[in-house]
């Protein structure tokens, strides 16, 4: 099996990207790659804790390579320090990242042309499949997750720091992804079976930034 790195959020579509990745048996995910913004040590747009995602990673069993950009990132700067992250990578033979991405056609072409200009190939474990069907799939799978950050424009406060379960998609608005595949929402992911162990967390406070995003802190447990 070519051995590949993994686009990692910490969030569900991730998470069942690598879930599926590791039941097709085509490739063999030797790496996490994920950006964690500066000045806040937190996963970008996310909002989780550095702590948090190196105990998801620990408990995968995943080397994680971390690339840190500044807030309010440039794409210049952005594309100089992935290309950076993806040479370290290849040097360790790595040449093919996966992402979880699920329809946006433009997200993938975005991803494609970057990885391309590193010199790496993009697959996509998820492509085309349906974002109902996937958040049903991750439920019944056993993933737990709870949402982080909520686009205040899709969603109120009240749905930030919610667990991500049946209840949560019979609530959700109509035109609402249930996957959040529009930004919509973003998860952190706490237990399930590609686990060794559940990450432990306590509820923090939901703040708003930028006018724009309802985030829930998590805290280490």
């Amino acid at each position: 099996m070519e051995r590949i790195v993994l686009l990692w959020s910490g969030g569900k579509d991730s998470a069942l990207a690598l879930h599926t990745l590791r039941r097709a048996g085509e490739y063999e995910v030797a790496a996490l790659l994920t950006t964690v913004t500066e000045g806040y040590d937190r996963v970008s747009m996310h909002g989780v804790r550095r702590l948090l995602l190196e105990r998801q990673a620990a408990s995968v069993g995943l080397p994680l390579t971390q690339v840190l950009i500044p807030r309010n990132c440039s794409n210049e700067e952005y594309a100089t320090r992935m290309s950076k992250a993806c040479e370290g990578l290849k040097s360790m033979g790595l040449h093919t990242a996966a992402s979880g991405d699920i329809f946006l056609e433009d997200v993938r072409r975005y991803r494609e042309g970057q990885l391309a200009e590193a010199g790496m190939r993009a697959v996509f474990p998820l492509w085309s499949k349906d974002p109902a069907q996937l958040a049903q799939t991750f439920i019944a799978e056993g993933f737990t997750a709870v949402t982080v950050c909520v686009d205040a424009q899709a969603l109120g406060a009240e749905w930030a720091g919610r667990a991500f379960d049946e209840q949560f998609l019979a609530d959700l608005p109509s035109g609402v992804d249930p996957c959040g595949e529009n930004g919509e929402f973003h998860t952190f992911v706490h237990d399930g079976p590609i686990f060794t162990e559940r990450i432990a967390w306590v509820r923090g406070d939901v703040v708003l930034r930028d006018d724009r995003f309802f985030y829930c802190d998590l805290l280490p447990g």
